[in-house]
């Protein structure tokens, strides 16, 4: 094995994103995230790998992005987003005059109707995925997202099957593989014009309450609909009821699922004021557009819908709209009987970042849940039968981060410490595993980032418990591989802070991890109260009250670290990104118990970053206003305790974070700055609240490492 991992090696890691299973389950597809040095970006690819494992992954597109592959009906066909220039088969060839006049007519006629959108990469709120695609927005002249297939009986290249000029955001197949439904912004000619002088330079304009959503920037009031699009004749049809709605519709959009009985199912908000709450309904609309009907109350957050075999049930992820510290849930609407029941709720814990609900049967489905500091498997049933976690095989130690089903099998993105990221198989005969061996299907279809994980040592992983305030906390300990756990010489210590703070921290692969452990340092991250995945109870604890109990849990980690003989106290290091940088605010103004700390992405003062990102519904919700709860939401402030900050700060935004707004690290730099305290400020300009661009990402990481090494006092650095 070699020594340190270099940050270069970024640059060789492959990242499976979106998994799906095709029909009879004798096939994976998944994407794949990679690095172009060349281009410097993150580009995705679309492989297929047949579910026993009898031959390795094959490459499908050559051509630089991919995104959302799903399986026609009879899985002859694979469907997926792309922008890519125009599909010869529609660029060549000569029409007649009268043809030609026909078609331009039709055209100018769907001009009023045939918008589209472009495609959103995954908003991640804790800034930690590192698969961004690059995507043309809605004022780029590159191409914009289509839905393209491969026919995968004739072979050839992928055939473009829609062209709406807005670009294609989302999409799912009919039941009989003959028509598309696609979601897609439709601006009115006054609104084009608007986005062309946009285009140009012009003024942005705005009457939306929600005025900037991460990942999107400025909204405007361009409406997303669906439309069908029949394959055999192209032609495209709008359904004028089904319009996207809500403060986050611009990167969630409408969530279509065709279903077995011809009803397409969706996700909007009817509310009067829609860019005020999270409060999203089930609708369902008949293809031509007619018989709409809205399934639930009103009163959740809905996403994912996911229709039963038979076509009568909807199972869909539901969350409380104004207490995201509540588990969400999974839900099924019975379209027979009208009844709305939750199938999860008595599990007390939320359905994992990401996932849904996947029907394995008419009476049975699966979704990954966070259940104590780890991202496992459990088996629903529309009876209510009492939800039973399954596939212990699992372990403790690697985190199924996306689940698919599809016929008798599924498929898994798995990521292992020491493995990386992996696709892999299960056969749902072996889902009640107990362990590997009795787990015979359980394969690993793929081997992604051999060129790193086998060439350097990858870290130790072990679970930690302590008391902290009459809790039991739990967390998760990276240490370099020549470390005696048991006879231990104590070792630097960066305290990985996870964002959220509805999240939580498993046993995964992270970059950074063997980043630091191969450099002598032990990471530990705390899953402090106010996390997920210990139940509502521990969440709570944290709910409007920014600044305590975490910080409690933080401090009493790193001491029970060193109470051990892991730690050395005098050299503790802050990471974290988000709310990991949220937390680290607080730690230099309460505590002294870091040696230098590096927060990135966060928020500081939530006063003045009311109104200017996208969160001030979540504020809101949480803390109120700043004229109504002013002292409420000065005491979870770090800037008013700022004159205690004393700790060497290397504070780190991006320039188009509208999550945590680059202004709020400028604040934290200049707070400690003013008052002499060693600080450094870096700012991506073009970066979201993620970093994800290598050349960027690489040179954050040798910051950090710098800041580290120029404050550890056991480092003599050269002046």
């Amino acid at each position: 094995m070699s020594g340190e991992l270099p940050v270069e090696s970024f640059y060789d890691l492959s990242r499976p994103t979106d998994t799906a299973v095709s029909p009879d389950g004798q096939t994976v597809a998944f994407t794949v995230a990679e690095s172009d040095p060349d281009e410097d970006e993150r580009v995705a690819s679309l492989y297929v790998v047949p579910t026993d494992g009898s031959r390795e992954p094959h490459r499908l597109t050559r051509l630089p992005g991919a995104s959302s592959p799903t399986w026609s009906p009879d899985g002859s066909r694979l469907a997926f987003v792309a922008a890519r220039d125009e599909d010869v088969s529609r660029r060549v060839g000569r029409q007649d005059d009268d043809s030609d006049d026909e078609d331009a007519a039709e055209a100018d006629a769907s001009a009023e109707s045939d918008g589209d959108d472009d495609a959103s990469g995954e908003d991640d709120v804790d800034g930690d995925d590192d698969s961004d695609e690059a995507t043309a927005g809605p004022n780029s002249d590159e191409p914009k997202p289509q839905v393209w297939c491969f026919d995968l009986e004739l072979g050839g290249d992928a055939t473009q099957l829609t062209s709406l000029d807005e670009g294609v955001s989302e999409f799912d197949w009919s039941p009989d593989g003959n028509r598309l439904v696609v979601s897609s912004r439709d601006p009115t000619e006054e609104e084009q014009e608007y986005l062309e002088q946009r285009k140009d330079g012009g003024p942005i304009e705005t009457e939306r309450l929600q005025h900037k959503v991460n990942g999107v920037g400025w909204t405007d009031e361009v409406t997303t609909y669906l439309f069908v699009v029949d394959l055999d004749t192209g032609e495209t049809e709008r359904l004028d009821e089904a319009t996207a709605a809500g403060p986050m519709s611009d990167a969630s959009g409408l969530q279509p699922a065709w279903g077995p009985n011809d009803r397409i199912a969706y996700v909007t908000s009817d509310a009067d004021e829609p860019d005020d709450t999270f409060v999203t309904d089930l609708f369902l609309i008949d293809p031509d557009g007619s018989n709409v009907e809205k399934v639930t109350a009103g009163d959740r957050f809905l996403g994912g819908p996911k229709w039963s075999p038979d076509g009568t049930q909807v199972a869909f992820v539901s969350g409380d709209p104004e207490n995201w510290y509540v588990p969400s849930e999974i839900h099924v609407a019975d379209l027979d009987t009208d009844e709305l029941r939750s199938l999860s709720e008595s599990l007390d814990r939320t359905v994992a970042m990401g996932a849904g609900p996947q029907w394995a049967s008419d009476d049975e489905l699966y979704t990954p849940v966070a259940d104590g500091g780890k991202s496992r498997l459990v088996r629903l049933t529309p009876d209510a039968d009492a939800p039973k976690r399954v596939f212990e095989a699992q372990g403790d130690y690697r985190a199924i981060q996306a689940l698919d089903v599809g016929g008798d099998h599924a498929s898994l993105v798995v990521s292992d410490p020491n493995e990386g990221w992996d696709i892999y198989s299960l056969s749902l005969d072996d889902i009640d595993a107990t362990d590997e061996a009795e787990a015979e299907s359980f394969k690993r279809l793929s081997a992604l980032n051999t060129v790193v994980v086998d060439e350097y040592e990858m870290p130790q992983t072990r679970r930690v418990t302590y008391e902290s305030d009459g809790w039991e906390v739990e967390g998760i300990v990276y240490a370099p591989a020549d470390f005696d756990f048991d006879d231990p010489d104590p070792l630097p210590t960066i305290v990985a802070i996870h964002g959220g703070p509805m999240s939580y921290d498993e046993p995964e692969f992270r970059f950074e991890h063997p980043i630091f452990t191969s450099r002598g340092y032990l990471v530990f991250r705390p899953n402090y109260r106010g996390g997920t995945s210990y139940g509502r109870e521990f969440a709570e604890e944290l709910r409007g009250q920014w600044g305590t109990a975490e910080v409690a849990d933080i401090v009493a980690g790193v001491e029970d670290l060193a109470d051990r003989g892991w730690t050395d106290p005098d050299r503790v290091f802050g990471h974290g990104f988000s709310y990991g940088g949220i937390a680290q605010g607080y730690l230099v103004t309460q505590t002294d118990l870091l040696t230098a700390a590096v927060p990135e992405h966060g928020i500081y003062d939530l006063r003045s970053d009311y109104g200017n990102g996208d969160s001030r519904l979540w504020t809101e919700h949480e803390f109120g206003t700043p004229w109504e709860n002013p002292d409420t939401i000065d005491a979870a402030s770090a800037i008013t305790d700022a004159g205690n900050i004393d700790t060497p700060l290397l504070v780190m935004a991006g320039g188009q974070d509208w999550r945590c707004p680059p202004t709020q690290s400028e604040q934290l730099y200049v707070a400690a700055k003013s008052q002499g305290v060693d600080a450094k400020l870096v700012v991506y300009p073009d970066e979201h609240h993620a970093v994800s661009n290598p050349e960027r990402a690489t040179h954050r990481l040798e910051q950090i490492l710098d800041w580290y090494e120029r404050h550890d006092p056991a480092v003599e650095v050269e002046e």
